[in-house]
């Protein structure tokens, strides 16, 4: 558009709006011939150049007939039918229409113009909820992210494995005993496509699996590639094997404070939980379905298949070993020479700012092995509230809360070999670790820190219960706490006290009464049922008999004969043919028929 058109248009749109009742018309049509463009092109082009009158806001925009607590309890049904995959399967027509019935809500206004109650619209009613911030689809929304920091270097390291797709390392013996050492292979998608799980199943212990640890603060990579599969064994020897001091020219290494894993069942097993505690590191799980949180590790696992693993296409690595050694040579000329963005330091040389108390240093693999696979041990408090563990015994009154006879977990103390720890959580859940110091004993075995009979009194401060009151969800469970709102859940306790009846309304229709013409009588033809037949003497027995004798005949030889002269094939099995044949025989002197035989 040239500086004449422009000017053009401008005039356009100020004799447009200048120009009286019905003159705007004209005005367009002259200035469409002006510039050789029909009337579309030129509306087009005066909105890209003009600005529009804003149109007029209602004088009730923003108001609602609806209350809040109406509106609270509407969202409050509707939350109650939401399943956990976000899909609400109760309609607001549906809730309202219920809750209206159930006269939880009226949802109505008043027609100035006539004075009438009206409801609201379901349109008006969900506006309304929008409005108040309780609808189904904000209520709902993910939770907002929050940035999260470390304090400083090995404060939080995380840790994620992950299958690489492309490879797999193929060496051992085949069937026929042969030795194969062909190295690491390239998954070809015309070998390993997901129509040929045979072939995938062959190699499954084959595939290489990486394991990558980053720092937190730092953003330092660590990287250890391993056979089989996510298992606890793997992500403890990577774990131990990061901790470990490597060398000058890598210096990354310590214990850190916290490590934040996924929820998978190796990184939540005993082996890796065992080590963990041993060496005081907090372990924080991921919720499921919450990438966000290990961002920093997911991002690492992408530039290692990028920076590194792409070029494995173009050498021959021939173990496991030679594989890794290769990975820590990119890990180290990447961390000493890529430029962090976050803090616009190499990784390493961030690292390299941790104080003499930020590390924690162990350096003996064995005894770190032999901790992953020695968990915590059970001890119950004494009434001296003491604990026995490792041939000692130890002081426990200084934790929090400590009651006699509770049972407390121990683990061994990796930094100070004659003290032990005690595995508690505090109020979040989260474990807490309090050392334990041991208690000397004199020449005689008694506790140093025992008070001498006759000398003085003391004794233990009392032992708080342990009380805690929750809050509970008040509207839906009709409590005044969330902690009996949480009981009223462990009950299966019905929503609002069962105080809604989702069917009152069809209990409350009236049904119309449907005027049916007469139909055709369908002809039903005559059937007989047949019994089985019953054996005549064991039909006497059990059920002609016991007839007879309750009905004060006595039972005789002749009355047998009568049956089987009249029932030589046998008696239906019946209760009726019994019943009638009990009733003839009380009428007749049961003396054998001599010419009837076998017929009813």
């Amino acid at each position: 558009m040239n500086a004449a058109e422009l000017e053009t248009l401008l005039r356009v749109g100020r004799d447009a709006n200048n120009a009286p009742h019905g003159g705007k018309q004209a005005v367009y049509a002259a200035a469409c011939e002006q510039l050789g463009i029909s009337k579309a092109t030129l509306m087009r082009k005066l909105a890209e150049v003009t600005m529009k009158q804003p149109r007029k806001q209602r004088s009730d925009a923003g108001k609602t007939a609806l209350s809040k607590e109406e509106a609270m309890m509407i969202a409050a049904a509707l939350q109650e039918t939401m399943r956990k995959n976000g899909k609400q399967i109760m309609s607001y027509e549906q809730a309202i229409e219920v809750l209206r019935v159930n006269g939880k809500i009226r949802a109505e206004r008043l027609d100035e113009s006539t004075g009438e109650i009206k409801p609201l619209s379901v349109s008006a009613i969900v506006r309304a909820l929008k409005g108040y911030g309780l609808d189904s689809e904000l209520l709902n929304a993910p939770a907002p992210a929050v940035r999260l920091s470390s304090k400083h270097p090995n404060h939080v390291w995380q840790i994620d494995a992950s299958l690489c797709v492309l490879y797999y390392l193929r060496n051992g013996q085949d069937s026929t005993g042969t030795t194969i050492n062909e190295g690491l292979q390239v998954m070809h998608a015309d070998q390993f496509y997901k129509n040929k799980p045979a072939n995938l199943k062959r190699i499954e212990n084959e595939r290489v699996w990486r394991y990558a640890i980053t720092d937190h603060t730092s953003g330092t990579i660590y990287v250890e590639y391993v056979l089989g599969a996510e298992s606890g064994e793997n992500i403890t020897n990577c774990f131990i094997n990061a901790m470990l001091k490597r060398g000058n020219n890598d210096p990354f290494h310590g214990v850190p404070a916290m490590v934040m894993v996924d929820p998978g069942s190796a990184n939540t097993g005993a082996v890796f939980q065992n080590l963990c505690r041993a060496l005081g590191v907090k372990v924080q799980v991921n919720l499921p379905g919450n990438p966000r949180a290990k961002g920093q590790v997911e991002n690492a696992n992408n530039l290692i298949e990028r920076k590194f693993e792409s070029g494995l296409k173009f050498v021959r690595v021939e173990s496991l070993a030679a594989l890794n050694e290769v990975a820590w040579q990119w890990m180290r000329n990447f961390n000493w020479f890529e430029v962090h963005s976050r803090h616009n330091m190499t990784r390493y040389g961030a690292w390299l700012r941790i104080t003499r108390e930020q590390l924690r240093t162990v350096s003996d693999k064995k005894l770190l092995q032999e901790l992953a696979h020695s968990k915590p041990e059970s001890r119950k408090v004494s009434t001296y509230l003491t604990v026995s563990f490792m041939g000692q015994e130890f002081d426990v009154s200084h934790i929090p809360q400590i009651m006699v006879g509770e049972t407390l977990m121990l683990a061994r103390n990796v930094w100070r070999p004659e003290a032990a720890q005690v595995i508690s959580k505090d109020a979040e859940g989260n474990e807490v670790f309090y050392v334990l110091e041991p208690i000397a004993k004199n020449e005689f075995g008694f506790a140093e820190n025992a008070v001498p009979i006759g000398e003085a009194y003391s004794r233990h401060a009392d032992t708080p219960a342990q009380t805690a009151i929750k809050d509970i969800e008040k509207m839906a469970t009709g409590a005044d706490t969330l902690e009996q709102a949480k009981t009223a859940r462990k009950q299966k306790a019905l929503p609002f006290g069962g105080s809604i009846d989702p069917y009152k309304a069809l209990d409350d229709a009236k049904l119309p009464n449907a005027l049916i013409g007469r139909g055709t009588e369908v002809e039903v033809k005559n059937t007989k049922v047949v019994f089985e037949l019953m054996p005549v003497f064991e039909a006497a027995l059990k059920h002609i008999k016991p007839r007879l004798e309750a009905a004060g005949v006595t039972w005789t030889g002749e009355h047998l004969q009568w049956l089987q002269q009249r029932y030589a094939a046998g008696i239906d099995n019946d209760e009726a043919v019994f019943d009638g044949i009990a009733n003839t025989m009380q009428g007749t002197k049961a003396v054998p028929l001599k010419a009837v035989g076998g017929v009813k």
